[in-house]
């Protein structure tokens, strides 16, 4: 059995302040001299990339809708056995799921993960009802263990003991801390959520204040101890084959453009024998020696000037593509390749190796968990392979044409709403995202696909298992 200390951060609704508390929390045990692996809960790059950074490993996701529970618990046990304190931060509020019997709810992943549960609760313009509202989450839901808060947004001295007296008569779970109020304990946003990581030069400066305040206002010998009760998991099963010695370049875009790739998807990809090249889109000026690309998402329409004048760079991508270059786009990536993005009556060209061009339009265009099925031929999915993803863009593909789709999505309860996956020669470029832990031979049929590329014959992908 595997038994690595463990927490799950929730609140009792969004913007309570659970990411700058996780990390400022990675940050104060690192300091300490911890190893903490931290997670995410559910389909996020942007929080995950800032608390990589602040504990020195690469964060995971956690996503019960993406990925199978027991896939899941696996990549967890795997991923946490190396470390002193696997630290999880918790989505939206500690009950809220894809329905009213919460499935996929922090709650569903702290049960599985047999993790006590710290809430962290906005205290702003709240006293006694601070209790109450404890008394509510800790009684509301068996076998979730709602076991310590930590109050955010405490206006001072008074505040903090008129909450600590309430919840000392009325609540049977420890206070562990109490975060002031302060613009400084906040992350620059844009318009997907927090400003990546890889963007703000300012990183350091924000987690070193986190970092103070989590340790001068909450107890971390006590989170410590919480997070030691835990109790065993189930070991992980045998891990994954080592990787393949690499049989093949992919070029994998990397750069403040380009920034939102799951771990895994990397890891998948050496695995299944790829080298993975980076490709800078805004520096480069030339495309490298590679038989495949992966373009992940990002904020290229934050780049247009830088991604424009990158001609070259465009040019090569266009004639490898036309060559029949394998290429797997996902959102960011697929903007990349269409003709032009126009955003706020600025319009810049870009690969041109997809008939459409894209739209910023100032409102979501397609937000949460999506199933598709593989509608139509294409050179990467047989017809009738089903997959889960999600999806977050302001952007809309236009001037369409004859484009040709290879998924039919459906949205919310099976709801048939529209297409995706844009197909261009080898090219399979969508706004869905997909996570390899939930589609199994996602990262061999790329890799397959490149190396038919380089020997110069033609290839299909084959996946096996995909849900």
């Amino acid at each position: 059995m595997a038994g690595v200390p463990r927490l799950v951060i929730s609140a009792p609704h969004g913007r309570s302040g659970k990411t700058t508390l996780s990390l400022g929390l990675a940050a104060a045990f690192c300091r300490r001299g911890l190893s903490v692996q931290p997670f995410k809960k559910g389909p996020d790059y942007i929080d995950p990339s800032w608390l990589s950074e602040a504990a020195g490993r690469p964060c995971r996701n956690l996503d019960l809708f993406l990925m199978e529970a027991g896939a899941l618990l696996s990549g967890f046990v795997r991923a946490s056995e190396s470390a002193d304190l696997a630290l999880i931060e918790g989505a939206h509020g500690l009950f809220d799921g894809l329905d009213v019997e919460g499935t996929n709810s922090t709650a569903h992943l702290a049960r599985l993960l047999r993790a006590p549960v710290v809430l962290v609760i906005d205290a702003s313009r709240m006293t006694q009802s601070v209790a109450a509202l404890v008394r509510g989450f800790v009684d509301f839901e068996p076998g979730v263990n709602v076991a310590g808060v930590i109050l955010n947004q405490v206006s001072g001295s008074r505040h903090h003991a008129k909450l600590a007296e309430a919840l000392c008569r009325h609540a049977r779970i420890p206070l562990l801390g109490a975060l002031p109020r302060g613009s400084s304990l906040t992350i620059p946003e844009r318009h997907l959520g927090l400003l990546p990581r890889d963007e703000e030069a300012g990183f350091l400066p924000v987690v070193d204040r986190l970092r103070e305040a989590v340790e001068a206002s909450v107890d971390l010998d006590g989170l410590l101890a919480l997070a030691r009760l835990a109790p065993p998991l189930p070991r992980s099963p045998a891990p994954p084959d080592p990787p393949r010695a690499p049989s093949v370049r992919l070029g994998v875009a990397r750069d403040r453009a380009f920034t939102f790739y799951y771990p895994e998807n990397l890891e998948a990809l050496r695995r299944a024998g790829a080298e993975l090249v980076p490709l800078d889109t805004l520096e480069d000026p030339a495309l490298p020696d590679v038989a495949g690309l992966y373009l992940g998402g990002g904020f290229p329409e934050m780049f247009l000037d830088a991604l424009e004048a990158n001609a070259g760079l465009r040019r090569d991508i266009r004639l490898a593509i036309a060559d029949g270059l394998p290429v797997y786009a996902e959102c960011g990536g697929l903007m990349y390749l269409a003709r032009r993005i126009t955003w706020s009556g600025r319009s810049a060209s870009m690969v041109g190796a997809l008939p459409c061009d894209i739209e910023m339009t100032g409102r979501i265009e397609g937000h949460g968990y999506v199933r598709g099925t593989v509608a139509a031929a294409n050179p990467f999915f047989p017809v009738g392979t089903a997959l889960r993803g999600h999806e977050f863009h302001y952007s809309r593909a236009t001037t369409l044409g004859a484009a040709e789709f290879a998924y039919r999505l459906e949205r919310g309860r099976g709801i048939v709403e529209g297409k995706d996956g844009l197909v261009a020669g080898n090219v399979l470029a969508a706004y869905m995202h997909l996570h390899a832990l939930g589609t199994p031979g996602w990262a061999e049929g790329l890799v397959g696909l490149a190396r038919a590329h380089h020997a110069g014959r033609p290839a299909r992908w084959e996946v096996s298992g995909a849900r």
